[in-house]
């Protein structure tokens, strides 16, 4: 592909009598739908409202397609160093939140890998249905005014 698209260059080049002509034309040519799928930023926020530690509610934006916790470590509600990688197999339920009802059903599933790791780091071993995990829930517009709590820091983690 890559070489198809060098041959195409320099026989443009060849043929045409300037370059800023193919550029042009290339630039026109290469992406007229891409432009009309890209959205703007103002149309990919999503805010949604976190209620912290001390029981206050905070208004928290994030991008559609990011994490949950991309846009609570955005906003210092999570420490960014508690969790590294926004991948199941790093995490330690550090970024653990508490799903209002009403929004339960507008995410998917847990996967079997969430609840392990919320299972392995609750001390009875039983999941609170609201539990999820930041890294693992995905921004959408249909989350728009999504309610969130973070999870209380559990004893034993406790210093």
């Amino acid at each position: 592909m890559a070489i198809a698209a060098i041959h195409r260059f320099s026989s443009q080049i060849s043929r045409s009598p300037s370059i800023s002509q193919f550029i042009r034309s290339t630039a026109t040519q290469a992406s007229p739908s891409s432009s009309s799928q890209s959205k703007k930023v103002s149309d990919r926020i999503v805010k949604i409202f976190a209620i912290d530690l001390d029981g206050q509610k905070r208004e928290i934006r994030g991008l559609t397609g990011t994490t949950l916790l991309k846009a609570l470590t955005n906003t210092g509600m999570i420490d960014p160093a508690s969790h590294r990688l926004e991948e199941i197999d790093a995490c330690s339920a550090e970024c653990e939140v508490m799903i209002a009802e009403e929004w339960l059903e507008k995410l998917p599933p847990r996967s079997y890998d969430e609840e392990y790791v919320l299972k392995r780091n609750s001390r009875a071993r039983v999941l609170n249905r609201h539990s999820r995990l930041g890294c693992q829930v995905v921004l959408s517009q249909e989350l728009q005014g999504m309610v969130v709590a973070l999870a209380e820091p559990k004893p034993w983690d406790i210093p």
